[in-house]
């Protein structure tokens, strides 16, 4: 079990609970102490009651947080790129397969939804463009 990390980042919400593993317990079970929790959004991480953090376990939190960021992020850009592919198959469906009845149900929220978007790229779009 020597293998096994330091620490163990349990992904919460916003950020992630961390852990110190122990494994030269006794018995050889792995036993997890919760040392501190991280807030992902606010970049931040707080030690968890009277824990004290060696120099160490805050840069492997400092580290963890920013591929942590890397990866939200990543996603974040495919989630947008599936949304793409999804208008894409929206209008596909519409065209060849929608029934009157199911156009009447998605019409007014797809195109307030489709307005909405089409506002905030041409203002974002604008502004880059002024910018330069």
């Amino acid at each position: 079990m020597s293998d096994l990390p330091d620490l163990y980042f349990r992904i919460r919400e916003n950020g992630a609970a961390v852990f110190r593993l122990d494994t030269e317990t006794r018995d050889r079970r792995i036993e997890m102490q919760q040392v501190a929790v991280i807030n992902i959004n606010r970049a931040e991480f707080k030690a968890q009651g009277d824990t004290v953090l060696t120099a160490a376990e805050e840069e492997a939190i400092s580290t963890w947080m920013s591929e942590r960021l890397a990866i939200l992020a990543a996603r974040s850009l495919d989630d947008i790129h599936r949304a793409i592919d999804h208008l894409n198959l929206t209008a596909q469906w519409a065209q060849a397969k929608a029934t009157d009845a199911q156009l009447d149900n998605v019409t007014d929220d797809l195109l307030i939804a489709m307005h909405d978007l089409r506002t905030v790229l041409v203002r974002k779009k604008a502004d880059r463009i002024s910018k330069n």
